[in-house]
This record gives C-alpha cells, sequence and structure tokens, in this order.
C-alpha cells in the first residue's frame, strides 16, 4: 500500500512538472524566443516544479516524524 501510494505520488508529481515545462516552453516561443531559449525556460520550469516538490516532501517528513 505505502508503495503504490509513493509510485502514484512520484508519477503524479513529474506529469505536473512536465506539465509545467511545457506550458512554459510554449508561452516562451509564443513570446518571440528562439527554440533553445523555449527550451532552457521549460527545462528550468520542470527543475524548479520537481525541486519544490522535493522542498515539501522533505519538510513534511521532519513534521511527521
Amino acid at each position: 500500500m505505502t508503495l503504490a501510494l509513493v509510485l502514484l505520488t512520484t508519477a503524479l508529481v513529474l506529469v505536473i512538472a512536465l506539465l509545467a515545462g511545457v506550458g512554459a516552453g510554449k508561452l516562451a516561443r509564443l513570446d518571440g524566443a528562439t527554440y533553445p531559449a523555449a527550451l532552457t525556460r521549460a527545462a528550468v520550469a520542470f527543475t524548479a516544479v520537481v525541486t519544490f516538490a522535493t522542498a515539501v516532501t522533505g519538510a513534511l517528513a521532519g513534521l511527521l516524524s
């Protein structure tokens, strides 16, 4: 049960991060950025979401222990 919850949560975070990255890349491209610049912005957004999820997980783990 716990392993399934961890895997489901991980998959959900990755999907949300991917959607944020795609959205950031699309908005950058619509703003007139080149493809490499849009890809960089998408990667930064993806990394930011994953980092935020990791920080929240660490904070919650600290509170629950």
